[in-house]
C-alpha cells in the first residue's frame, strides 16, 4: 500500500531510508494496528519490496509492543526472513508473528474463491485474515469450548441410568454436543446480521471499504460481496486428553469405576491427589502418537465436518478455526473438574496447544507435529504458541535453524500462524513476583504483545505456566 508513495517522494528527492523509518515508526506508536508484511501477489511472486524492511526496521527503532506479521511462503525473500528472525532474537517482544501462506490460500479456496482472490487476503486480526475493503469477517468473536462440550457430554452420559458408560458412547454424545453447539453459532450469526445494521451501523467500516456508500447500505446488510464468518474451538488440549485419560484409566486399566472418576470430579479431586496425578500423567495430546493425538485430531475432523457440513440458514459462510486468544482464564472458570486432571476453574488449554509440559524434554519439533496434525484447513488459523529461550539466538547457527524450522513448518507442514516469545526463565519469574522492576518487558499473550507488567496477576501466571513449561 505504502511503496507508490515511498518510490514517489525517493524519486521527488524529499525522502530517504531513515526519514521513511522514522515516519513509519511514528505510525506503529499511533496506530498499533494488525499489519502484514511480505506475502504473495495474485500473479503468484513475492510481494517483498523495500517498505517490508522498513517495516521491520521502525518496529526494531521502538522496541515496543506491535503486531507486525511476516507471510512465509517458498518464494519469500530469504533476506527478510532471515531479518525478521534476527530481530525478533534480539529485541525479544514477540514480533513479528509467522503466516503460512500456502495453508491460508489454499484453504480459503475451498470456499469458493479462486486463487488469485485469496491471495489477496492478509492478517488482519490475533488469528485472522480479510480481504481488504471488500469482506466483512467475523472473526475472532465466536469460540466454543471443546471442555465445556465434553462436560456437557460427560454429565449426559452418567446421569442416564437406562445405558452403560463407556468410552466409545461418551464419544458418540461429544460429537451430538459439538453439532449442537456450532448449530447454535449458526442461528446466533444469523440473529447478528439480521440486526446489527439496524441497532449498531459499523460506521467506520462504512467510511472505510469499498461498496456501502456506493451502494446506500450497511457493510453488514449487503455493502460488500464477500462475508465470511469464523468460528473457532478452543481448549482442544483438554479435551483430547480427558478421552485419551479415561480410555486409559477406566476402560483399558480398571484403575477405578466410571461413577468413582465421577465422584472425584464433583469433589474436586478432594482427597484424592494421587488418583489426580494418575490421570494426569496419562500420555497426553502432543507426546506423539498417543491416544490423546488420535483424539485431537478426530475432535478437530469432527469440528470442521460440523462448521462446513452448510451454510447457516441465512446464507452465511462459516470457516472453522481454533483459537482461545486471551479467553482461557474465562473459558476456564465455567469448566468443572475434569479427567485429565485438571482442577476445576482451571484455564483452559491455549489455542491448538497441547497442555504446558505435555511432554517431558519436549523439542519443538513434538509442538510443531502435534499442532500441524490439527489444522482445519479452511483459511482460518489455528496458531502454534511457541516459548523459546533466548540462548538459541546466541548459538552457532541458531537462528538460521529457526528459519529452517519456521520454512518448514509454514511450507511443508501446512502450518497457519506462528506467535514466538524469546524469553528467559529467571527474568520471567522475577518479572512475576516484581513487576515494577521489569517495565519494558513485552510478552506475547497470545494473538497479541502486551507489557507484562499491565497484565492482571492470574494472567501472568498464566503465561509464566506456559513459558516455563516450553
Amino acid at each position: 500500500m505504502l511503496l507508490p508513495f515511498y518510490e514517489r517522494d525517493i524519486k521527488a528527492g524529499i525522502l530517504d531510508d531513515d526519514k521513511a523509518t522514522y515516519i513509519l515508526a511514528s505510525l506503529l506508536i499511533k496506530d498499533n494496528q494488525y499489519y502484514e508484511i511480505g506475502g504473495v501477489k495474485q500473479d503468484g511472486s513475492d510481494r517483498t519490496n523495500r517498505v517490508s524492511f522498513l517495516v521491520l526496521e521502525a518496529a526494531h527503532w521502538l522496541r515496543i509492543p506491535n503486531a507486525i506479521c511476516l507471510s512465509v511462503h517458498d518464494k519469500i525473500n530469504p533476506e527478510l526472513m532471515n531479518l525478521a528472525v534476527k530481530y525478533l532474537f534480539e529485541d525479544k517482544h514477540g514480533s513479528p508473528s509467522f503466516i503460512g501462506a500456502k495453508a491460508m490460500i489454499e484453504g480459503f479456496m475451498k470456499n469458493g474463491y479462486d486463487i488469485e482472490t485469496a491471495r489477496r487476503r492478509v492478517k488482519v486480526g490475533c488469528n485472522w485474515t480479510a480481504l481488504p475493503g471488500i469482506e466483512y469477517p467475523m472473526n475472532d468473536t465466536v469460540k466454543i469450548n471443546f471442555a465445556k462440550v465434553f462436560e456437557v457430554a460427560w454429565r449426559d452420559m452418567l446421569d442416564d441410568p437406562t445405558a452403560k458408560p463407556e468410552t466409545a458412547r461418551l464419544w458418540e454424545i461429544f460429537k451430538m454436543r459439538l453439532l449442537d453447539a456450532v448449530d447454535c453459532v449458526a442461528d446466533s450469526i444469523d440473529w447478528h446480521m439480521r440486526h446489527i445494521s439496524k441497532f449498531s451501523p459499523e460506521m467506520a467500516l462504512n467510511f472505510m471499504c469499498h461498496g456501502p456508500i456506493e451502494r446506500g447500505v450497511d457493510i453488514a446488510d449487503g455493502g460488500v460481496d464477500h462475508y465470511n464468518m469464523c468460528c473457532d474451538g478452543a481448549g482442544i488440549g483438554v479435551a483430547a486428553d480427558c478421552f485419551a485419560s479415561v480410555e486409559q484409566r477406566v476402560e483399558k486399566e480398571n484403575r477405578l469405576s466410571w461413577e468413582e472418576l465421577d465422584n472425584h470430579l464433583k469433589s474436586n479431586w478432594e482427597g484424592a491427589e494421587d488418583v489426580r496425578m494418575m490421570f494426569k500423567r496419562t500420555p497426553r495430546y502432543g507426546s506423539g502418537g498417543s491416544r490423546a493425538d488420535f483424539y485431537a485430531v478426530e475432535i478437530v475432523k469432527w469440528f470442521t465436518h460440523c462448521v462446513k457440513r452448510k451454510k447457516t440458514d441465512d446464507g452465511y459462510n462459516m470457516i472453522p478455526g481454533l483459537f482461545s486468544w486471551a479467553n482461557t482464564l474465562p473459558m476456564g472458570r465455567v469448566v468443572g473438574a475434569t479427567p485429565n486432571g485438571r482442577y476445576s476453574g482451571d484455564p483452559i488449554t491455549h489455542g491448538a496447544n497441547p497442555e504446558p509440559g505435555f511432554k517431558e524434554g519436549a523439542a519443538l519439533s513434538a509442538m510443531a507435529k502435534a499442532v500441524s496434525s490439527v489444522q482445519p484447513l479452511w483459511g482460518n488459523t489455528a496458531p502454534i504458541q511457541l516459548e523459546i529461550d533466548p540462548i538459541l539466538g546466541k548459538d552457532e547457527g541458531g537462528l538460521e535453524k529457526m528459519v529452517d524450522f519456521l520454512m518448514t513448518y509454514c511450507c511443508d507442514m501446512d502450518g497457519t500462524l506462528v506467535n514466538i516469545n524469546i524469553l528467559d526463565k529467571d527474568r520471567i519469574l522475577d518479572a512475576h513476583e516484581n513487576p515494577d522492576k521489569h517495565p519494558d518487558l513485552v510478552v506475547r499473550v497470545t494473538g497479541f504483545s502486551s507489557y507484562f507488567s499491565n497484565l492482571s496477576p492470574k494472567f501472568r501466571q498464566l503465561v509464566v505456566d506456559r513459558i516455563i513449561a516450553g
